[in-house]
C-alpha cells in the first residue's frame, strides 16, 4: 500500500520563483475549502483575502463559503485562475491535478503535507509550476512585509537585535 502522505517533494521551485507567483497572483481556487471556521483550509482562505487575493471555493458539499459562490469542481469555474491551492488527501490528489492541467491553471500549490510526486510531475510536463507540502498562507507571511499594502516582497529579513 502507498503512504503517498510521507513522500517529501522531490522538487520545488526556488524562493525567488514563489515570490513571483505570490506577486503576481490574484485568483486563487481552494480546492477543499471547508465552510468551519477552525479548519485551516478556512484560515488561509480567509487570509488570503485579506490580503488582496480573490479566493474561489471548490467544494462540492456547499453553495458559499467566505461569502464567495462555492464551485463544485475547477471546472465548473467560468474564468480562469492563477493559483489551484489543494487542500485534499494526497490520495485525492491526481484526478484535481488533471482539471487544473485541463483548465491551463499556471499553478499548483499543494499545502503542508499534501506531496504527489507522480501529479506534480504530470502538472510540470503540462508547463504548470508546482508547489508541494508549503502553506501559501507561511510563504506569504514569510516574504511580504507586514506594513505595506499591496505588500512589497522581499528576499531576506534584517536579523534580529543581538
Amino acid at each position: 500500500m502507498e503512504d503517498l502522505k510521507s513522500e517529501m517533494p522531490d522538487l520545488n521551485p526556488p524562493s525567488e520563483e514563489i515570490i513571483t507567483v505570490l506577486q503576481k497572483s490574484k485568483k486563487i481556487a481552494v480546492v477543499g475549502l471547508s465552510p468551519k471556521e477552525e479548519r485551516d483550509s478556512n484560515k488561509v482562505a480567509r487570509y488570503l483575502m485579506e490580503h488582496g487575493y480573490e479566493v474561489i471555493p471548490v467544494n462540492p458539499g456547499q453553495k458559499e463559503i467566505l461569502g464567495q459562490t462555492c464551485f463544485r469542481t475547477l471546472k465548473d469555474i467560468p474564468f480562469a485562475v492563477d493559483v489551484v491551492d489543494l487542500f485534499l488527501n494526497p490520495k485525492r490528489i491526481p484526478p484535481v491535478v488533471d482539471e487544473a492541467i485541463e483548465i491551463g491553471a499556471p499553478v499548483i500549490w499543494m499545502q503542508l503535507e499534501i506531496v504527489h510526486k507522480e501529479a506534480a510531475e504530470k502538472a510540470r510536463q503540462a508547463g504548470a509550476t508546482v508547489i508541494m507540502n508549503r502553506c501559501i498562507k507561511i510563504e506569504h507571511e514569510k516574504w511580504a512585509s507586514p506594513d505595506e499594502t499591496p505588500p512589497r516582497y522581499i528576499l531576506s529579513r534584517p536579523s534580529p537585535p543581538a
